[in-house]
């Protein structure tokens, strides 16, 4: 008999047999799960995808400085400022918006302030906040940090996270490389969430992988240390500058290094180094204690002078002879510098 008459005369299966392949339907219904599996490796990966959406607010100098780096990582940047950058964003590869309404309506993951210290808060009171999405992460790059703490906190929803960051480091100090420059940053809030911890070690790490020096330190504490170093730095590199310091044939190494410090300080504008002073508690107090030193230093030299002075007046020209100095040379620096009140400091070989 032919294959297929035999199946048409065969007898229908026993109901147990039935029972044994039922399983079979229910397996056919879940045939969409492996694509199910699919989706949810793609959320997966979007969720742990290295590169971030970042709106930089303020693309000027240093704001473009970062989006260099930003956009050679492969993260997507986006830029707003009150100056019209747009051809300079689209060389870089950053979509530049003049309203800021429409750059938050792209809703970035991280919103980095790269404004000027003076700035920042009129800045934070014009951002949109409703078109954000919920948790946003707000990075400052200020030289300040307690400052513009203390504002984020104040301004920002409670449900957006802060990182306050300081690249301790610009344009001209990290443009071949930023490999052993200092970055500090400071976790003021960041949700439980996991999704919210690991988009802002995404953000610390873009900094990581260009070789920076990652220091962690609070606000304050940074603060302190930035006006000993940083702000102190600047003070001199402008009295300096006022001075006029020229090179010359004989330049000597540390010559050399103020004609640098006067070029490096002289290129940030003053409202960089007001803000230095003004939002820096510390700033101040180096402020004096610069002034102490350099007179301290002007007492020593002119109690010197006086010194030998009176030693040329008591007649003790061996003692002259062997700083070499006449006494017309000692009138003349007398007169020229050295206040007539001053008080030698005491030496073992005065009499008293």
């Amino acid at each position: 008999m032919p294959p297929l008459l035999r199946s048409l005369s065969s007898p229908p299966p026993p109901p147990s047999l039935l029972r044994r392949r039922q399983p079979l339907r229910v397996r056919s219904l879940d045939a969409a799960q492996p694509f199910d599996y699919e989706a949810q490796l793609r959320s997966h990966f979007r969720r742990s995808s290295p590169t971030l959406k970042i709106a930089i607010l303020g693309f000027g100098n240093f704001g473009q400085f970062l989006a260099k780096t930003f956009v050679s990582q492969g993260h997507t940047i986006l830029a707003h400022s009150r100056s019209d950058y747009s051809s300079v964003a689209s060389e870089l590869g950053v979509a530049f918006y003049g309203d800021p309404h429409d750059l938050c309506e792209q809703h970035p993951e991280v919103v980095l302030l790269s404004t000027s210290i003076l700035s920042t808060e009129l800045v934070l009171r014009s951002i949109p906040f409703q078109r954000l999405k919920r948790s946003t992460l707000f990075v400052d790059v200020l030289s300040v940090k307690e400052f513009p703490r203390d504002l984020l906190l104040r301004y920002l929803p409670a449900e957006f996270d802060i990182l306050c960051t300081h690249p301790m480091f610009g344009p001209e100090s990290g443009k071949h490389s930023w490999a052993g420059l200092s970055f500090v940053y400071d976790k003021v809030r960041i949700g439980d969430d996991e999704s919210r911890v690991d988009r802002c070690d995404k953000f610390l790490d873009i900094f990581a992988r260009e070789g920076c020096r990652m220091v962690e330190m609070s606000c304050a504490e940074h603060d302190r240390y930035a006006a000993g170093s940083q702000f102190l730095t600047h003070t001199v590199g402008r009295v300096l500058e006022k001075l006029g310091l020229e090179s010359s044939p004989i330049n000597i190494k540390g010559y050399e290094t103020l004609l640098d410090l006067v070029e490096n300080t002289s290129r940030d504008s003053f409202d960089l180094y007001y803000g230095l002073f003004l939002y820096n508690d510390n700033a101040m107090e180096q402020l004096n204690r610069l002034d102490m030193a350099f007179k301290t230093i002007q007492n020593e030299l002119s109690g010197r002078l006086h010194r030998i002075y009176r030693k040329q007046l008591f007649g003790d020209a061996e003692g002259a002879r062997e700083l070499g100095m006449t006494r017309s040379m000692v009138q003349k620096l007398l007169s020229n510098g050295a206040p007539p009140h001053a008080e030698p400091p005491s030496d073992p070989d005065d009499a008293t």
